[in-house]
């Protein structure tokens, strides 16, 4: 975060940031010049902090729901919150409506569609409810993808059509400290629920029957996961856009470093996710002269990444 914070196209140093930070909380006058204040707390601060909220989220939603589908290879968006997100986003785009009803446009549209997945899995049965939600959840987010492409059909292309392609891209461009203060309390909710239920979700890698032996109720927590995990992902994606690959390789490395323990993996996986996009989003507005979006860049490390991690975990078996 401190190298993310003094590097781009105006310079900072660690010792501005640190005088910066002392002016705010001791009130005294700040010695730097205006300019360089606007570009730590306006500019580069609340996209430096944004990027590790957004990172340290996806990861985390991701490492729950491959403890709850008992599957490595899940990512946050499984049950259809990104592409909600997306549609949500893009709607909101196409009415003209400002960014910040951007942002809780997409929050929203990201909870509908988890809450839809849910519905139609509980009215199938549960005869296999892993099942049951991954199917479900595929359905839904098909038909959510084929709303985003006729909203972009139906989307002015000189405005709005290139508008909604770069959120659909994500990236952290445009944040602000208000979509910071709408997304942490929810961001907050939803890992303090995955905190709270660390030791019980290292259950659900067992069949329902032996978890429910222990005391366990399997229908309740996977419920609990699914909102905690949706809270986190909806937060994040309505501050960032879809970023893809976070949510599924970060928990697979976290994992190979801690182990499954859910209680050591969750903290670990935080810490990385929140590294690998600051990383990601530093490298997106230093790499070219215009602003890339953040998802090319986590795919174009992530996907190589887990390709090799595959062929590792080949070569040992």
């Amino acid at each position: 975060m401190l190298a993310a914070f003094t590097l781009g196209k105006f310079a900072l140093t660690p010792n501005d940031l640190l005088a910066s930070l002392w002016a705010r909380l001791s009130g005294a006058p700040s010695p730097l010049p205006a300019a360089a204040e606007a570009v730590i707390w306006n500019v580069r601060g609340p996209r430096v902090v944004a990027a590790a909220v957004v990172g340290a989220g996806l990861s985390v939603a991701g490492a729950a729901y491959q403890a709850m589908f008992r599957n490595p290879l899940v990512s946050p968006d499984i049950l259809g919150v990104s592409s909600g997100c997306g549609l949500g986003a893009a709607i909101a785009i196409l009415l003209g409506l400002p960014i910040a009803l951007v942002s809780g446009a997409a929050f929203v549209g990201g909870l509908a569609a988890v809450a839809v997945v849910m519905l139609v899995a509980r009215r199938v049965g549960e005869q296999d409810p892993v099942l049951v939600l991954v199917l479900a959840g595929v359905a839904v987010g098909a038909l959510l993808g084929a709303g985003i492409s006729l909203v972009k059909l139906l989307a002015d292309p000189s405005v709005q059509l290139p508008a909604i392609t770069f959120w659909l891209l994500g990236g952290l461009n445009a944040v602000t400290r208000a979509d910071l203060g709408f997304a942490w309390p929810w961001l907050a909710a939803g890992t303090l629920l995955l905190l709270l239920w660390r030791w019980r979700i290292n259950l659900l890698s067992l069949p329902d029957d032996e978890a429910a032996t222990l005391g366990v109720r399997v229908g309740r927590l996977r419920a609990g996961v699914v909102v905690g995990a949706t809270l986190v992902t909806a937060a994040a994606v309505s501050m960032s856009g879809i970023v893809g690959w976070v949510g599924l390789v970060v928990p697979h490395v976290a994992r190979l470093m801690a182990g499954p323990e859910f209680s050591r993996l969750l903290p670990l996986t935080m810490v990385l996710g929140a590294s690998f996009v600051i990383v990601a989003d530093t490298l997106a507005r230093l790499l070219a002269g215009i602003e890339l979006p953040l998802s090319v860049l986590t795919a174009a490390v992530g996907a190589p990444f887990f390709l090799w991690l595959l062929g590792r975990r080949r070569s040992r078996a």
